[in-house]
C-alpha cells in the first residue's frame, strides 16, 4: 500500500458509534476552493438517498466537502432518508463554514435502517479539528464495512516542472458488480483539470478498474466514484507536455485498477483472484456478456474454491451467456497457459494434473477464445466459498 498526500485535500476520521463498539465509521474530504469534480453513481434504479442529494447538489454548486459513513446505508427509506442526508449536508455546511449544497453526502452499510442524523452531528466538530493533509489512513478505515482490509494507492510524478500526486481509497467486498458495485472510491490529484476532461478521464479509468470488477454479480443502493482534482500543485493539464498528460492519466488509470483489484483480493470469503480474459469474440459487448457469464456463475466459483478444473462448466457458462454464439467447434479454454479445450471439446494433450496445478492457485487466469472476431475484455472476480454465505446469512446478526 503506497499513498501520497494530495495537496488541496484535507481528511479525517471520526467514530460516530454508528456500529456497536468503538470504530472509525464517519470520515470527511475537504477540497480546496476551486476543484473540479466527477462523479459517477450506482445504476441501481433504487439508489440511496445520499445519491439523489449528491446528484442534487452536484447540479448546483462545485463541491467542497465530502461526508461518507458507514454502518447504515440510508436507503429504502422514502422521504425520511431524504431529509435525514439533507439534515446531514446542512450541519456538516455549518460546521465547515460552507454552503450545504457544496457537501456531498455518501452512505454505506444496512440498507433499510434509518440514519442515525444525531450522532453524525455530534461527530462533526471533531472531524473539524481533526482535518489533515495526512488523513487518508484514517479515512480509508472510517468507510470500510465487512472490508477486512484498507484500500489505499497513490503514487507522485513529474509534470510541468513540479511533483503532481494521484491518491485514491476504496471500500467494497461484497455486492460488487461491473458498472458500479457496494462500493465507494475517492481519487484525488492536485493537478487542475477542467471538470468536462476530468469526466472523460474518470470514464477510462472506470473501463479498466471499477467496470471490471465482480463478486457475485449484485449491485447495491449506494456506489459512488469520485475524481476530483484540487489545482493546489500550481500545475494546470494545459501546461503538460503530451509525455506528461499520457503519465499522469496512466496514474489515475493504475491507482483505479489497483483499488478495484483489491476490492476482488479482499471479497467476502474469498480464497482465489481469478482474472477471465475473453479473447476473439465478434463485439465488446459479446466479450463482456461471456466474461460475465463464466464470472457470475456459482458452479464454476465454487469449483474454483474447490481447486477443481471443471472446465464443462466453464464452457457451459460460455455456452448460455449470448444468443449469436454458434460455433462450438472454435471455441478454446485455457487455465493460465495450459490449453484445456480446443475447438469446443477437450485438447488432445490436456491432462487433469495441470488443470489441478493451476486451479490450486491463489491467483489464476480463465481465458477463452471465442474465434469470432477481434473484439477482447478482462474481467477480475474471485470464487464462491463457506465463507461467503456465512459472512451474509449473519450480516445483521
Amino acid at each position: 500500500m503506497s499513498w501520497q498526500p494530495v495537496p488541496g485535500v484535507r481528511l479525517a476520521a471520526a467514530s460516530a458509534s454508528l456500529y456497536a463498539g468503538e470504530r472509525l465509521d464517519l470520515a470527511v474530504l475537504e477540497l480546496a476552493p476551486g476543484t473540479e469534480s466527477a462523479c459517477v453513481f450506482t445504476t441501481n434504479r433504487f439508489c440511496a438517498a445520499p445519491v439523489e442529494i449528491a446528484r442534487e447538489h452536484l447540479g448546483i454548486r462545485s463541491p467542497r466537502l465530502l461526508l461518507i459513513n458507514a454502518g447504515c446505508a440510508n436507503a429504502g427509506l422514502g422521504e425520511q432518508g431524504l431529509y435525514d442526508a439533507r439534515q446531514c449536508c446542512m450541519a456538516a455546511a455549518e460546521v465547515f463554514a460552507i454552503d450545504p449544497h457544496e457537501v456531498l453526502p455518501f452512505s454505506t452499510g444496512v440498507i433499510g435502517e434509518k440514519l442515525d442524523v444525531g450522532k453524525i452531528e455530534a461527530a462533526l466538530p471533531q472531524l473539524r479539528q481533526a482535518l489533515s493533509a495526512d488523513g487518508w489512513p484514517e479515512a480509508a478505515q472510517a468507510i470500510l464495512t465487512t472490508d477486512t482490509r484498507v484500500k489505499l494507492e497513490g503514487c507522485r510524478m513529474k509534470g510541468g516542472g513540479k511533483d503532481l500526486h494521484v491518491t485514491g481509497m476504496a471500500k467494497g467486498a461484497g455486492m460488487i458488480c461491473p458498472d458500479m458495485a457496494t462500493m465507494l472510491a475517492f481519487v484525488a490529484t492536485d493537478l487542475a483539470v477542467d471538470a468536462a476532461v476530468l469526466e472523460q478521464v474518470l470514464e477510462r479509468a472506470l473501463e479498466t478498474s471499477f467496470h471490471a470488477i465482480t463478486v457475485e454479480g449484485d449491485t447495491s443502493t449506494n456506489d459512488a466514484c469520485v475524481l476530483v482534482a484540487t489545482g493546489a500543485s500550481g500545475v494546470a493539464l494545459s501546461d503538460l507536455s503530451d509525455s506528461e498528460v499520457q503519465a499522469w492519466e496512466q496514474a489515475v488509470f493504475d491507482t483505479c485498477e489497483t483499488l478495484a483489484q483489491a476490492i476482488v483480493r479482499d471479497a467476502e470469503g474469498a480464497t482465489r483472484f481469478i482474472t477471465i480474459e475473453v479473447e476473439q469474440a465478434a463485439t465488446p459487448e459479446q466479450a463482456q456478456a461471456v466474461a460475465r457469464a463464466v464470472a457470475h456463475s456459482p458452479l464454476v466459483k465454487t469449483a474454483a474454491f474447490a481447486g477443481d478444473p471443471n472446465w464443462g462448466r466453464i464452457l457451459a457458462a460460455v455456452g448460455r451467456s449470448v444468443g449469436d454464439l454458434s460455433r462450438m467447434d472454435r471455441i478454446g479454454v485455457c487455465l493460465d497457459d495450459v490449453p484445456v479445450v480446443a475447438g469446443g471439446a477437450v485438447a488432445e494433450d490436456y491432462r487433469e494434473e495441470q488443470g489441478l496445478a493451476v486451479m490450486e492457485r491463489e491467483e489464476f487466469t480463465i481465458r477463452v477464445n471465442l474465434g469470432l472476431g477481434e473484439s477482447q475484455t478482462r474481467l477480475y472476480t474471485c470464487d464462491l466459498s463457506y465463507d461467503y454465505v456465512k459472512i451474509n446469512a449473519e450480516y445483521r446478526t
